[in-house]
């Protein structure tokens, strides 16, 4: 059964969904989570553009909100009674995708639980899809998890 979930977040309530149904699976399989934030190449400079950051100081504070965004999730899963430890990586390198897809080889993870908008068309294109790309590449059943209309 799925004993090992891996749960990417970045602190949308579209990821908050997929969270939720997370901690539901896990309760039902006796299941462990790891959460999981990455920094990624495209938000940082995307942020350092648009309010004129020093690289420095601005990865300190993704740093810290991601740290912040995980410790807050970790909770909320414990509070469920579910055992729960978390990953923050920075991979200015790498896209989103990658990274999960790494750390769910590496964790050996049984699933993956993804919060989606479940865009469709030309939004999907512009926007891009990390969940579809970690769904592709997975080797590991992925549940994406798609938020109601209205949230972000």
């Amino acid at each position: 059964m799925y004993n090992r979930i891996l749960v990417p977040i970045d602190g949308s309530e579209t990821s908050q969904v997929g969270l939720k149904e997370a901690i539901r699976i896990a309760g039902l399989t006796q299941g462990r989570l790891r959460l999981i934030h990455v920094i990624d190449e495209l938000s940082f400079a995307l942020t350092v553009d648009a309010y004129s950051y020093h690289a420095g100081e601005l990865l300190d504070l993704m740093r810290a909100n991601g740290k912040k965004l995980l410790e807050s999730a970790q909770e909320t899963v414990r509070a469920a009674g579910i055992e729960a430890d978390y990953a923050l990586y920075e991979n200015l390198d790498r896209t989103v995708q990658q990274r999960v897809l790494d750390e769910a080889d590496a964790w050996k993870a049984d699933l993956i639980v993804i919060g989606t908008h479940g865009r469709r068309g030309a939004r999907r294109l512009v926007l891009g899809s990390s969940a579809e790309g970690i769904m592709r590449g997975a080797s590991v059943p992925v549940l994406l998890v798609r938020s109601p209309k209205g949230t972000s």
